[in-house]
């Protein structure tokens, strides 16, 4: 949760709860995770190399130097580049915050008081502003 939400910053486009309420205006808008389909892999895959086209960073530093990512080099990326992360991010933590991701937020439905209290692991003030 930490990485979700501090060091790749993953809440200014898909919101704390993944739900896709950004917390940050002058972000893209990011998808609701909560809803989403994708499996495992697919999830690793867009944390690492982004989504070209559609405002998701590449959180792998080396992402588009060797084909690693969509068989493509940054040589070979559409006019419009992708938006850098916050910071980039090693194996495990991408192995993390999908863990993370599958236990909290994906496939997990709409956000409600009680999965804000777990969520969190306690009750703070924004889980009371949840109307059911």
């Amino acid at each position: 949760m930490d990485l979700f939400l501090n060091k790749a910053n993953c809440q200014s486009c898909h919101g704390w709860s993944g739900d896709g309420r950004k917390t940050d205006n002058q972000m893209p808008d990011g998808a609701n995770l909560r809803e989403s389909a994708l499996d495992r892999d697919m999830v690793v895959t867009a944390i690492k190399c982004g989504r070209p086209g559609n405002n998701m960073p590449a959180f792998d530093r080396l992402a588009y130097s060797d084909g690693r990512c969509y068989g493509l080099l940054k040589s070979q990326m559409s006019a419009t580049p992708m938006p850098d992360p916050p910071a980039t991010l090693q194996n495990r933590e991408i192995e993390a915050i999908v863990d993370f991701l599958f236990a909290k937020v994906i496939k997990q439905g709409k956000m409600n008081q009680e999965k804000c209290v777990q969520f969190w692991g306690g009750n703070p003030p924004l889980c009371g502003l949840i109307t059911q």
